[in-house]
């Protein structure tokens, strides 16, 4: 009876966390937008869930900061700020850049191997047109540079900071020429790993990270002027 019980709870997890990342990639892709208002019914029946496991994914994607609450509203897909987004993008670049010298100093081959996988998945994605298989190639890249670093808490608190730039992480790369330049910035980051360059991966990964900021920091001050006009 307890192994029954116990394969119920493994299952309702599997189905949880099947349910949380197809939430996150309705965020990511830009299919549920910022402000969006998510209605409980309409989920269940566009993932074809029940409402349990719905408002389970719903309370981990709160919080990771992914969704607010309000009351007599429900739940909503967070709105980042110009401050919020330019503090996250701040602590990212530190994280990363630490994260790829460790995994160039001391990552495995094997990692480095997936890891370069990775970024040529990323780019024939990008050559591909993007979407939502671009989202995911990115995806895999950072959870390879992540894995490789070999630091389990570094792994941890960039996963929080890559949930947060959920929101914006479409944004950045579908300005004007900005995925062609992070295809070339990721491909050096690569091969400074590969050369085991701990130096040099850490101020790709941070070029890649002040990159990609400037282009979603612009983002969001223009509309923000915009909202005041």
């Amino acid at each position: 009876m307890g192994d029954m019980d116990l394969q119920i709870a493994r299952q309702s997890a599997t189905l949880r966390t099947q349910v949380e990342d197809k939430l996150r990639q309705a965020i990511s892709s830009g299919r549920f937008k910022p402000g969006q208002r998510l209605v409980e019914r309409e989920l269940c029946e566009s993932i074809g869930v029940g409402r349990t496991s719905i408002r389970e994914a719903l309370r981990q994607l709160e919080a990771e900061g992914l969704i607010t609450s309000y009351p007599h509203r429900g739940p909503v897909v967070s709105t980042i700020t110009y401050e919020e987004a330019a503090q996250l993008y701040s602590v990212r670049a530190l994280l990363e850049s630490y994260a790829g010298k460790e995994f160039a100093e001391n990552g495995t081959a094997q990692d480095i191997h997936t890891l370069n996988e990775a970024v040529a998945e990323f780019a024939a994605a990008a050559a591909n047109g993007g979407g939502s298989r671009l989202i995911k190639a990115k995806t895999a890249f950072y959870d390879c540079l992540m894995q490789g670093s070999g630091n389990v808490f570094v792994k941890q608190m960039l996963t929080s900071l890559h949930n947060r730039v959920t929101l914006l992480r479409m944004t950045s790369m579908t300005q004007p020429g900005r995925l062609n330049h992070s295809v070339e910035e990721i491909r050096e980051i690569a091969a400074a790993i590969t050369d085991r360059n701990g130096p040099k991966a850490a101020a790709a990964c941070k070029y890649h990270i002040d990159m990609a900021a400037k282009v979603a920091l612009d983002y969001l001050r223009k509309t923000s002027e915009n909202d005041g006009d």
